[in-house]
């Protein structure tokens, strides 16, 4: 058999989990070939990577690149860290299906300080025609959720009410729609209006939708939920009880503001497989989180469509309550001094643009504002594209979600402004660099398999996550004794080092560490 790529001297970690093995691996076509012993191969490219890991490309269960990779394709940061697949349409903000330009627009928008607002025509609505726009088109695979604010702008606009009966049919039969269409699931941001006002029972009519067409709830909870600590992960595993939909936590990790430790959140999920659920999580391996602005802003303050938000963050009949409860949000978001631990990015405004990487407190103290106005200028000027980096993750409780039996990997990656969070640079690498090499919390066999089989047997994904015969040759190749990251919260938009090669659907993305600019990726299907 003649293969175009031949990959020689290399050791496989096939993503079972299973010890390493020496083989050569053979791509032709799309597909790949593990070659075992003496057998005599001919190949166009034959690359000795002697020393260096063999693995099942790397796939990244929260990623904000839904929008971004309309308009750049060839993602960097992403393909440097071997990532060949990511699952787009999280935090309730999938931006498909629309049956308004308009209102689609209107998220966007609303959500620019997090997904972006690329300068590209917002000309889909169904499911099908929002994949057709990736489809071989970018440098990764993606995998798409339904976003629930979507489905309740669709029913019902953007008010903060329960659907009646009707309306919540029409988004059922829409969430029905693009499941059919090919999308892995539902997933929810229950922090981020307007998915936010959906209640406990629309969640489970949703998704006993998902359950009975075979997809996932993936989920951002309720953190302001009951005791802010718990009890917005007891309401998902409820969600996934009643209706029989398999639960999926992102971004699981013990908060830096939490009342209390990891182990109960831990055990909170191990409760529930053992009842027979079908719970999993992803986490990221960072001290810093990411996300848009208006995450600081009180939820009353959120309601309606962006321009009668905006109309009522500008009313100064409003302005003493949203100043007292902007203040609380803050001391609860990660206890004190909060404000200069806030690092503001994305502006765009001339008059704004000396902002970029300044803390809150700074812009604050240079607008001689207190923070709940400081925040509504910088959004009135920008036009709500403000992105924020804050504490996020307790830096040492972050190995014990890393090795938890069902956890998996999610870089949760925001690419707005100059700095965003390192985890969009520097997560996969940093497992594989700092917890397995230099901490070893865990083994690389388990690391990889947590980047790769774990999450596509969680999606569905046929053919990929293996390192096996025939199977989709989606792979990467590191060094493990040299790769890690370099990002870090002073400089986060730079490689990482010791991953040379990647290959998606067999066609080279990164060869021996330069970017080849080829879209080879496929816009993948529930099946």
């Amino acid at each position: 058999m003649d293969f175009d790529y031949l990959l020689i001297n290399g050791t496989v970690v096939d993503g079972t989990g299973n010890p390493p093995f020496r083989a050569r691996v053979g791509i032709a076509g799309d597909r790949l070939r593990i070659i075992r012993g003496a057998t005599d191969v001919a190949a166009a490219h034959v690359y000795d990577i002697d020393g260096c890991v063999i693995a099942p490309g790397f796939i990244d269960m929260h990623s904000h690149t839904g929008l971004l990779l309309l308009e750049q394709p060839v993602n960097e940061a992403k393909i440097r860290q071997g990532v060949t697949t990511e699952i787009v349409g999280v935090d309730g903000l999938g931006y498909a299906p629309f049956f308004s330009k308009a209102e689609l627009q209107r998220l966007v928008r609303y959500n620019s300080g997090l997904d972006g607002r690329p300068d590209v025509e917002y000309d889909w609505s169904t499911v099908e025609e929002y994949l057709a726009r990736l489809d071989r088109k970018a440098a990764v695979n993606v995998a798409y959720l339904v976003g629930n604010s979507a489905l309740r702008i669709l029913g019902l606009g953007w008010e903060p009410r329960r659907p009646s009966a009707g309306e919540l049919a029409n988004m059922s039969s829409a969430l029905e729609d693009a499941l059919a269409e090919g999308a892995f699931g539902l997933s929810t941001g229950l922090d981020y209006p307007p998915g936010s006002h959906a209640d406990t029972d629309e969640l489970v009519a949703l998704s006993q939708v998902v359950a009975r067409m075979g997809g996932i709830y993936h989920t951002h909870v309720r953190y302001q939920l009951g005791d802010r600590y718990l009890d917005p992960f007891r309401e998902a595993v409820e969600i996934g009880e009643r209706s029989g939909c398999p639960v999926h936590l992102t971004h699981l990790y013990r908060r830096t503001s939490a009342r209390g430790g990891s182990a109960p959140l831990l055990e909170l999920v191990d409760d529930a497989v053992g009842r027979g659920m079908e719970v999993t999580f992803d986490t990221y391996p960072w001290e810093w989180s990411g996300t848009r602005l208006p995450m600081l802003l009180p939820l009353w303050s959120q309601e309606g469509t962006p321009d009668q938000i905006l109309a009522r963050l500008t009313d100064r009949r409003h302005r003493g309550r949203l100043r007292v409860d902007v203040d609380a949000r803050g001391e609860s978001y990660a206890g004190a001094d909060i404000w200069g631990r806030i690092r503001l990015c994305g502006f765009t405004a001339q008059q704004n643009r000396m902002y970029e990487g300044w803390t809150l407190q700074q812009v604050m103290s240079d607008m001689e504002l207190p923070a709940a106005d400081t925040i509504v200028e910088l959004l009135v000027s920008e036009d709500f594209g403000v992105s924020q980096v804050a504490p996020g993750p307790h830096g040492a409780s972050v190995p014990a979600f890393l090795v938890h039996p069902r956890g998996m990997i999610g870089s949760d990656s925001v690419f707005v402004g100059e700095y965003p969070s390192p985890r969009s640079y520097g997560t996969f690498p940093r497992v594989l660099g700092e917890f397995v090499r230099e901490e070893r919390a865990l083994s690389l066999e388990d690391a990889v398999r947590k980047m790769t089989s774990l999450p596509a047997n969680r999606l569905g994904l046929v053919g990929r996550g293996l390192v096996k015969d025939d199977f989709f040759a989606d792979l990467v190749v590191f060094d493990p004794r040299t790769v890690k990251h370099l990002a870090s919260y002073e400089t986060p938009r730079v490689y990482p080092e010791g991953i040379h090669h990647v290959f998606v659907n067999g066609v080279p993305t990164l060869l021996d560490d330069k970017s080849t600019s080829q879209c080879p990726g496929r816009a993948l299907r529930r099946r």
